[in-house]
């Protein structure tokens, strides 16, 4: 398994000089350079350096993630582009409105979901990376009649959690897919944007004449007068007048209708995430607009205003898809009432698979990195490529690209620090290496830590570091100064100690024994360094003499505590490590089908049965103290790291 990345070269192999450079980045990272390099220890490795907007991230609120900000300098950059949809896909807008997923650009502000209590609920996130591959395509089809052109890897949520488009039953190939009667959550296909024609601009016009207060919103008015100012005089007159009459019901067209109700709302109506309604005073305009409704296929109530106000009101039924099919379908110019932030992903309509089938042809598809990991694809809820975003611990994904692809955020010193100043941040907790590895090789060569750790101590804002990079060393300076004025904390990952299981499961990596060897040196510095026994592979590396042999060199090499985690295989990572186990170890192959039928994790009781083998381990060498293991300086533990497992 491939870790070379986290190896410190030689001083001997730095490179000094770039070979030229590559073709253009597969990104939408505007004033990327990809760079090669030729020196043995970066054949066949692509940097792509990115001058990045912001370096300091918020963890999404859904993560399973102990702390609520990190810095990630580096990113490996994986080929999939697997998980990609169609370009013509309409994906939501935090504007209410959708856009052909082609069309999207890095800094486009979307809508996502996170989990909050009982339920997940939509949330406004930002594009964070765009790209387009070529692909072989399969068609979705739901029940509703939404269609979704996606490749075969592209994941969509289900009630029963996220499952990818195609796959097996059993073999290597096994893994969680769509089949006929899985439902997919969200609200279903969105209605196309009415047409920019003369009828819609009438009937907007119309519909805002009917106000019965002064509209006051930038974004109608502005609408307004673009319209007027290329109407026809006589429609200018019109309006002036206070009122453009309405043609006979029977001889207006859809475009007028969808332009009526437009202007209407953005003149009288109101729209609270939860309700969607039109009022006036004027009983002519709510039959006007229910007329207009029933035309268009929308269902309603009409009802007398309550309270004792004068006048009545028509309301849209039947929930967040309708409401958001009468914003998509009329176009209202006030995105201010277009807002669904925060409500719960609940939906009646019928999104249930109906087939799954192959196009037979590879087509240009496209995909997203976004800050809450998804995104809202015509409809339903649509998982971005999880790498691009978070690059998954080191465990999601499988392909040659993570390792030979490094997008490198050459600015991240110079942010680190302009963040840090910056009023409104608090000075909070931040998490280096639970991503990809902060001191993996290409850090020998960019050597962005010793300006991160730089800025870090000069604001004295605490900081911890997860690794299996012995490159750390270089730092240990920064780090004892760093440590001086503010909480810094240390900790490795060791998953096991034995030397031929090294060989064939992590041959990439420093080898435990380098790793346990910078404990000791940190250690001796005056840090008390944490280790983290992970991942721990189920008849492997699970034993109590495994885990008994690694906890005590731990012990040996003076760590302040130990922490376990057994191996889980999140979607990319299963696929992969069943091929590889299929290799190395195929009589284990029945166990682990066996162990993660329908999950990404072991069962409770296995993982409390490890976890009670760590600590009897610890209590036995000592290490079971909670205080032990501190932060140089926290008063508090660090937030418990995730494993940083194989891939």
């Amino acid at each position: 398994m491939r870790w070379d990345n986290l190896s410190a070269l030689p001083a001997s192999v730095v490179p000094d000089r770039a070979a030229p450079a590559t073709p253009p980045l597969p990104l939408a990272l505007p004033g990327a350079v990809a760079r090669t390099f030729d020196t043995p220890g970066f054949a066949g490795m692509t940097f792509y350096e990115v001058r990045a907007k912001s370096i300091i991230n918020k963890v999404p609120g859904n993560s399973r993630m102990g702390f609520d900000w990190t810095i990630n300098p580096y990113r490996g950059c994986s080929h999939a582009c697997t998980y990609c949809l169609a370009g013509d896909t309409p994906i939501l807008l935090a504007d209410g409105r959708t856009r052909p997923l082609r069309d999207l650009r890095v800094g486009d502000r979307i809508y996502g979901t996170v989990r909050s209590g009982t339920y997940r609920r939509y949330v406004v996130t930002e594009v964070l990376a765009h790209w387009q591959t070529t692909k072989p395509a399969y068609r979705v089809t739901l029940a509703d009649g939404t269609e979704l052109v996606a490749s075969g890897d592209h994941r969509f949520l289900t009630e029963r959690g996220w499952k990818h488009v195609t796959g097996a039953m059993g073999g290597a190939d096994q893994r969680p897919h769509l089949t006929s009667g899985n439902k997919l959550m969200g609200v279903g296909r969105f209605a196309p944007a009415p047409a920019d024609t003369a009828d819609y601009r009438a009937g907007y016009l119309c519909g805002m004449s009917r106000g019965d207060v002064s509209v006051t919103d930038r974004e109608p008015l502005h609408r307004t007068g673009r319209y007027l100012a290329e109407a026809p005089p006589s429609v200018a007159r019109l309006a002036a007048a206070g009122r453009i009459a309405a043609p006979p019901s029977a001889s207006a067209s859809d475009d007028w209708r969808k332009g009526f109700l437009a202007g209407v709302f953005d003149a009288s109506g109101s729209h609270d995430g939860t309700t969607l309604r039109i009022g006036s005073i004027d009983r002519e305009t709510i039959d006007e607009a229910a007329s207009a409704l029933r035309s268009l296929g929308f269902d309603f109530v009409v009802r007398r205003t309550g309270g004792g106000a004068r006048g009545w009101y028509v309301r849209i039924v039947g929930g967040l898809a309708a409401r958001l099919r009468f914003l998509h379908l009329t176009d209202p110019a006030a995105t201010s009432k277009r807002s669904i932030e925060g409500l719960a992903l609940k939906s009646n309509v019928p999104l249930d698979v109906v087939k799954v089938e192959p196009l037979g042809v590879e087509l240009p598809l496209y995909d997203i990195t976004t800050g809450t990991g998804d995104f809202i694809a015509n409809g339903v809820v649509s998982h971005n490529c999880f790498a691009r975003n978070t690059h998954t611990y080191l465990d999601l994904d499988p392909g040659h690209d993570f390792d030979s692809k490094i997008i490198v955020k050459v600015n991240a010193g110079d942010l680190v620090r302009k963040e840090l100043s910056a009023r409104r941040w608090r000075g909070e907790h931040i998490a280096m290496g639970t991503n990809v590895d902060v001191y993996q090789r290409a850090e020998g060569r960019y050597r962005l830590m010793p300006q991160i750790l730089s800025a870090l101590r000069d604001f004295a804002n605490p900081f911890s570091i997860l690794t299996k990079g012995t490159l750390i060393l270089r730092d240990l300076p920064l780090l004892l100064e760093a440590a001086s004025v503010t909480s810094v904390g240390l900790s490795f990952s060791v998953g096991f100690v034995d030397e031929e299981m090294w060989r064939r499961v992590e041959p990439g990596t420093p080898s435990p024994r380098r790793r346990l060897d910078a404990v000791r040196r940190l250690t001796d510095a005056g840090f008390s360094v944490g280790v983290l026994v992970a991942p721990i592979l189920p008849g492997l590396t699970d034993t109590e003499e495994s885990i008994e042999a690694t906890v005590a060199a731990a012990a040996e090499a003076g760590a302040a505590g130990v922490t376990g985690i057994a191996l889980h295989l999140r979607p990319g990572t299963r696929e992969w490590y069943a091929k590889w186990l299929g290799r190395e170890f195929p009589n284990l192959v029945p166990r682990y089908r066996a162990l993660y039928r329908g999950s990404s994790y072991l069962p409770k009781e296995y993982q409390r049965e490890i976890t009670a083998r760590v600590r009897q381990a610890a209590r036995h060498h000592g290490l079971d103290r909670q205080d032990n293991f501190e932060s140089r300086q926290l008063p508090e533990q660090p937030p418990e790291p995730e494993q940083l497992t194989l891939l």
